[in-house]
């Protein structure tokens, strides 16, 4: 029996795909970004591309917008979701390894270039117009072991211990040697050095052969020259952590670029340290146009680079820096007012001023009269509290800042003392006066109307935006590793937001709507 099978002819998928689809909204706007970057990132010789570059990266930032991250899922999707078939406009799909080496190779020299292409795109169809910027961070996971840790504590001590045993052991030699080597810690891995060079001369000089093995005597030179080169061979151990750590307290061999920091979302329950990234957004308009990645634990130290980073990378300087409690430094608000910029930074103790308990405290600097004519403070019981000197107090990032010592006259007897200080002799205040002025305009900023509107927002947006991008895109743990690697695999997800965004606004026409109103009882 013959069978008949009916010829079927190649679709046209572009029927297939919605006019509002946001599959192509993203085709239109990555046909208008300048791919020279992207393309001097391959070589001129040997063979092209399987898969263009232009469409590869169509591809990812496609997946990117629809949660999908692995690049075996991409592959998989390449080959039976109609949308990344029209996206591909009729090449082969690609391989998972090609995904892969396109994400880890060739895009991190040019993914801030082609968001920075993305962010002025929107600034052209006006739906920025770079006035506010909304700045917050947030804690990711990386792709490293959990119990790989490397401690700065740990290395210090351990490098002191063998410093010690180094000593004993170069007291020997001296004393069978009748030399006088000596180890000093800032040279100590040429010192080092020199003193094998002699053990190694005279090991030939003495013609001695090094035995191994149990029940054999090993030769003293021998002795000697295995525990300088274990001495040695650690050294350049600990140095090597030393430059890994860079201002660091801790990093994961399986990821160096990694820092052990706390995470909301504890695995095991006990606030354990993870490894992870602080991860760096600003927000305007709901879009997020900046993105950047950072070891820094806290981040009050990462607010200057990244402001320094928009600046660079954009070319444009916000009207208006808006930043919760956690920014609030007399850095970056020298900073930030020093560029002609406005700050509306919460104060550390914004909320504790709002207690009874703090009002009440006779301790706290805030409840003490200050008169700024004789510059002196009063405390509860009347007593002044005048300035006694000044300091100079060094940051991690080599501020400086001037700290003013004010002191009791006399403290003996007081019947508040107890409430006022633990200190046994007379209480004493460190007080920035620069710091505090600024502290006094950001809250001054913070209470008009305008500066509720925009804390109003910046819980709105860029919070927001965080939300989204770790709850309802599920992006809570990073794929690749390293900082390099990091910051393309997060750019590639802020620029599919942002197109997720522009779509969702073009779809319930609030274009060009930048802040949110407040609403009113």
């Amino acid at each position: 029996m013959r069978r008949y099978y009916q010829m079927v002819l190649p679709l046209n998928i572009e029927m297939l795909i919605p006019e509002d689809d946001s599959v192509r909204l993203l085709s239109q706007i990555l046909e208008g970004l300048n791919y020279d970057k992207l393309y001097m990132a391959y070589s001129s010789f040997g063979r092209k591309p399987a898969v263009e570059p232009k469409i590869l990266f169509k591809i990812l930032t496609y997946a990117y917008m629809n949660n999908i991250y692995a690049s075996r899922k991409i592959e998989n999707c390449c080959k039976r979701d109609i949308n990344f078939m029209w996206l591909l406009q009729g090449n082969k799909a690609p391989d998972h390894s090609t995904i892969s080496r396109f994400r880890k190779y060739y895009l991190p020299g040019a993914a801030e270039d082609l968001f920075c292409q993305l962010v002025k795109h929107l600034k052209e169809i006006e739906e920025l117009n770079f006035e506010n910027l909304f700045v917050d961070g947030t804690k990711i996971e990386a792709n490293a072991n959990r119990y790989t840790f490397v401690w700065k504590k740990a290395i210090a001590k351990n490098e002191e211990k063998m410093f010690v045993k180094i000593q004993t052991s170069i007291d020997k030699i001296n004393e069978f040697y009748k030399t006088n080597f000596r180890v000093e810690k800032s040279t100590i891995m040429d010192d080092l050095e020199g003193i094998l060079k002699y053990l190694y001369k005279k090991k030939e000089v003495e013609n001695t052969k090094f035995v191994h093995g149990t029940g054999r005597r090993k030769p003293p030179v021998q002795k000697f020259i295995e525990s300088v080169e274990t001495f040695y061979n650690r050294q350049e151990k600990y140095n090597l952590c030393n430059n890994i750590f860079h201002g660091r307290n801790s990093y994961s061999k399986t990821d160096p670029d990694a820092t052990f920091m706390h995470m909301k979302e504890d695995h095991m329950r006990n606030s354990q340290l993870k490894p992870g990234y602080n991860v760096q957004i600003g927000v305007e308009g709901e879009y997020v146009i900046a993105a950047d990645i950072f070891d820094n634990r806290s981040d009050s130290g990462t607010l200057i680079p990244f402001l320094d980073g928009i600046r660079k990378n954009l070319g444009v300087r916000y009207k208006n820096i808006v930043a919760d409690s956690g920014y609030e430094s007399e850095e970056n608000y020298t900073y930030i007012a020093g560029h002609g910029q406005n700050y509306y930074i919460k104060p550390n103790t914004y909320e504790k001023w709002k207690k009874r308990s703090f009002k009440s405290d006779i301790s706290k600097r805030e409840n003490m009269k200050y008169d700024p004519v004789k510059d002196e403070y009063t405390c509860h019981n009347g007593n002044q509290l005048k300035a006694a000197g000044k300091f100079l107090k060094k940051s991690q990032t080599g501020y400086r800042a001037e700290i003013t010592v004010y002191e009791c006259e006399n403290c003996t007897g007081c019947i508040y003392k107890s409430k006022c200080t633990r200190a046994l002799r007379n209480r004493k205040i460190y007080v920035s006066k620069k710091f505090i002025n600024e502290r006094r305009l950001s809250y001054r900023n913070i209470k008009t109307e305008k500066g509720i509107r925009l804390r109003v927002n910046r819980s709105i947006q860029v919070e927001g935006a965080f939300g989204v991008l770790k709850e309802n895109y599920n992006f809570k743990r990073f794929l690749t590793r390293g900082k390099r690697n990091v910051r393309t695999e997060f750019i590639l997800l802020c620029f599919g937001y942002d197109v997720n965004k522009l779509h969702n606004k073009i779809q319930n026409g609030r274009c060009g709507q930048t802040l949110h109103k407040l609403k009113t009882a």
